[in-house]
Formats: structure tokens, C-alpha cells, sequence
């Protein structure tokens, strides 16, 4: 018999109306947690509304910090892009959430742990994988996929909070959802639900439509120390607060909007639109970085190793062994990974203006076109000869 159950609660419309459905259904007392992870405004009034709608009380833990430096950062250091497009902003989200959900429950000494994603969708996967690596002797309690769930839709939820009075901000006009974090915001549903549909100017969040960017070009610098950005504009900061700078400078210039069909794990595919500004610079930077810095087989298998690691992040897959290990060895290749990446953005685009490093590979006397003295160029006939020599014998043997 379950009585204590932890809920992840972020105050939105799913996880408002599943307080009282957990109350009447299960009868036990409702425990919300809220992890503070960069959704600014909508944490406002949280406590008072879970309260208000029937929990016995609400944890809040600024989880900023923590997102940025064991989450995030890993993931740009892996360059992991899902479908070669998404960011991941809510994938690594979830297991964060998850992890501090399951140290309250047991703290609290609570028989279950319950969410708000549906059956539907990749956000079932990433909390339950959670629970069961760290804490599997939990009760899991997922409404959306249960018996006595009879809300179907939205608009089905719209009308449970209506007759139970509770507030949201959600209505059947403006009915997107949303998930939004110091990397990302995301909007799915409503009108986007059909690809034909272009993202309507009003849907961006935290930047510009590029109709209202602006006609002249910023620049800025990135210094990185071992792989991680320290500095902007030469002034050192933590990644949280770098995210949140670029974020508004990269959404003025409208860049890392988004608009994509991607594949869920769950076998349908589903379409997004993503705002991640500040990302996609971050992206954009530690890739120019390593094009100076790593040597060429470690930078083409990292290339593969990013496509693997994108999909064990979408799919839930954060606490894995087969995640850690990749992530060891993303973090192995960022030693000597310390330089400077100079940036301008325009008009939804970022372009290099320039980058450096004291571990640059790169050799201006080495490469140039025009003459010089350490490298003879008869040394490559030998070299094409050896390496055109299967592709003779290939040759020789079809034509006769």
C-alpha cells in the first residue's frame, strides 16, 4: 500500500491536475519537487500552488550549477546532437530531475515516486530508467499509463483543472507544450502538430523571429581552459551564467531556433521547435576549438562517438555504463583543449572569426600554398604510389 508518493512537479498542466488525481486515487499524502534548473518565471508562485491543489509540500532545489557542470557540459564536450539537429535540452534534463526526486523519496521515506509523462512520449523513458538504475525498490507511478486515468488529451486536462479549480496558465487557444531550462525551451503540440505549418512569429520565447534580428553583425569571445568555456569577453564566469549570457545575446541575433520531425524511442515520430541560442554558440565554438587542437583520428572517431552518444541521452540512457564509458572518453580528448574562439553572430548565423590555441596542430609554414623549407613535395610519390597501389591491382584484374 503506498503511502507517501514524491511527485516531479513543475507546475504545468499535466503535473497540476495529477496532485488531486493522486489524492483521490491512491488516497496518500503527495509530496512535490521542483528542481530550479533555469525556468525563470515559472517557478513564481509553485510553492503556493502545489499547495493550493493538495500537496502536504513543495522542495525547490536550484539545481543550476550542477546542470551546467556534470550535465551539459559533458554533452557539448561530446558534441552529441540527436538526429543532427536537436540539443538535448530536455533529454539530460530528466535525469537530474529524476536523481534529486529520488534522494527526496527516500529522505522522506516515500513508497513511490510518480511523473507526469505520458505513454506517448521519451520523458516516460528518461524518469523511469533513472529510478530503476538508483533506486529500484521504488513504486513508479506514472498516470498517464494507468487504468483509472480517464484524461486523454490537453483539452481533457484543461477541463479537470477547470472543475477543480485549479490555475494554469495553459489554455485551449494557446495550448503548446513547453519545457523550458537554462540551455533550452521547447514547444510541441497545437498547430504544430501538422509540418506544414511554419512556427508563427509569437511562438519564440527567448529569441527574436529573424524577421526582427537585428542589421548589424555582434562579436564576442569564448576562452576555454581543459575543454571548459571559462570566460566571455574575458570576463570569467560559471557555465550556468555563460549559457544564460548567451542565450540573450544569441537570441537577438536569432540563432538555434529549430523546427524538426524527430524519431521518439518510442517508435512514433513527432515534431519540435527548439530555441537553443546559447547552445548552439557553445556548440559551435567547442567544434571550431577541436578542429585546431585534436589530431585527426581522435577527431573523426569522436565524430562517430558523438552519434552514439546523442542516442543514449534521447533514449533515457543517462546512467548507463555504456554512457559513462563514452563520456570518460570525451573527457580524455579535452586536455589540451584551452584557447580562445571569437565569434560573430548574424542574422540567425554564426560565423568564426577566428580561433586559437597554445596546442594548436595546426602549422601556418606547414600548410601554405606558397614555398617552404619543411616539407618536399617529392616526398608524396612514394607516398600515392603505396597508397593508389589496391586500387591498380583492382583495376588490372576487372579490365582483364
Amino acid at each position: 500500500m503506498v503511502k507517501k508518493i514524491v511527485l516531479a512537479y513543475s507546475g504545468g498542466l499535466d503535473t497540476s491536475v495529477i496532485v488531486p488525481w493522486l489524492k483521490e486515487n491512491y488516497g496518500c499524502e503527495v509530496i512535490c519537487f521542483a528542481a530550479d534548473l533555469g525556468q525563470e518565471e515559472e517557478l513564481d508562485g509553485l510553492e503556493q500552488k502545489a499547495l493550493r491543489t493538495g500537496a502536504s509540500k513543495l522542495y525547490i532545489e536550484d539545481l543550476r550549477e550542477e546542470f551546467a557542470n556534470e550535465y551539459i557540459l559533458p554533452v557539448i564536450q561530446a558534441r552529441a546532437v540527436y538526429e543532427g539537429k536537436y540539443l538535448l535540452g530536455t533529454s539530460f534534463a530528466r535525469p537530474l530531475i529524476a536523481k534529486k526526486q529520488v534522494e527526496i523519496a527516500i529522505k522522506e521515506g516515500a513508497d513511490a515516486v510518480a511523473h507526469g509523462a505520458t505513454g506517448k512520449g521519451n520523458d516516460q523513458v528518461r524518469f523511469e530508467l533513472t529510478y530503476s538504475a538508483l533506486a529500484p525498490q521504488l513504486k513508479v507511478i506514472a498516470p498517464w499509463k494507468e487504468d483509472t486515468w480517464t484524461i486523454r488529451s490537453r483539452e481533457d486536462a484543461i477541463d479537470y483543472a477547470q472543475k477543480h479549480n485549479i490555475e494554469i496558465a495553459v489554455t485551449k487557444a494557446k495550448i503548446y507544450s513547453r519545457d523550458r531550462n537554462v540551455w533550452h525551451i521547447s514547444h510541441e503540440g497545437g498547430d504544430l502538430e501538422d509540418p506544414r505549418n511554419e512556427p508563427k512569429p509569437e511562438l519564440f520565447v527567448i529569441s527574436n523571429p529573424i524577421e526582427k534580428a537585428p542589421d548589424q553583425a555582434e562579436y564576442f569571445q569564448i576562452d576555454y581552459e581543459k575543454g571548459v568555456p571559462i570566460a566571455l569577453n574575458k570576463e570569467k564566469m560559471s557555465l550556468a551564467k555563460m549559457i544564460s549570457k548567451l542565450n540573450v545575446i544569441g537570441g537577438i541575433h536569432a540563432i538555434g531556433q529549430i523546427d524538426m520531425v524527430e524519431n521518439r524511442f518510442v517508435g512514433m515520430k513527432s515534431r519540435g521547435v527548439y530555441e537553443t541560442p546559447g547552445g548552439s554558440i557553445l556548440y559551435f565554438a567547442q567544434h571550431a576549438l577541436e578542429t585546431l587542437v585534436l589530431d585527426r583520428e581522435t577527431f573523426h572517431y569522436k565524430e562517430l562517438v558523438a552519434l552514439r552518444y546523442a542516442e543514449l541521452v534521447y533514449n533515457g540512457f543517462w546512467f548507463s555504463p555504456l554512457r559513462e564509458a563514452l563520456a570518460a572518453f570525451v573527457a580524455s580528448t579535452q586536455t589540451y583543449m584551452t584557447g580562445s574562439v571569437r565569434i560573430k553572430c548574424y542574422k540567425g548565423n554564426i560565423i568564426l572569426a577566428g580561433v586559437e590555441s597554445p596546442y594548436s596542430l595546426y602549422s601556418e609554414n606547414l600548410a601554405t600554398f606558397g614555398e617552404d623549407a619543411s616539407y618536399d613535395q617529392k616526398d608524396a610519390k612514394g607516398f600515392m604510389r603505396l597508397l593508389g597501389l589496391p586500387l591498380k591491382m583492382i583495376g588490372k584484374v576487372r579490365r582483364s
